[in-house]
């Protein structure tokens, strides 16, 4: 019993190691960090401040912790429950408009933290076309994405 579950896990890892992206050098990573951060933490201020202006009440709401830039393979951003932000520093080599819908959706993500219909109507009033970009950017290859 015990070879058959380790063949199985040894197979099924392989089969991963097959589909995950492999990750950029270091060296590019450290190149983007900081001007990733400059960019996402100007424009997280600009789209809060945008949904503060349409509705006074979200003051409260689009309040974020912590802002992390990280190397990561499979995920352009994230948020979390205790409301902190994680954005890939490959954002940097985006177009600015699937950039912002990044940086949108993770911010729409304190106010709704699934992805119901409330959630895709917040998205869309700063992004009309949110739908549109969100299948664009599942189709991107990540491990491509280096330089524009």
């Amino acid at each position: 019993m015990f070879y058959i579950y380790r063949r199985r896990k040894v197979r099924r890892r392989v089969r991963r190691a097959g589909r995950m992206p492999k990750s950029p050098n270091r060296a590019d990573y450290v190149a983007h960090k900081n001007a990733a951060r400059e960019i996402i933490l100007s424009r997280l201020e600009y789209f809060a401040g945008e949904y503060v202006r349409l509705d006074p009440a979200f003051a409260t709401k689009m309040k974020f912790g912590r802002v992390s830039i990280r190397n990561q393979r499979s995920r352009w951003g994230s948020c979390s429950a205790q409301k902190n932000l994680n954005f890939n520093y490959r954002l940097v080599h985006l177009s600015p408009e699937l950039r912002d819908y990044v940086i949108v959706h993770e911010l729409c993500h304190l106010v709704e933290l699934n992805h119901g219909r409330d959630f895709w109507v917040l998205v869309e009033k700063t992004i009309p076309n949110a739908q549109a970009l969100s299948r664009h950017i599942r189709r991107l290859p990540m491990d491509k994405i280096v330089m524009i």
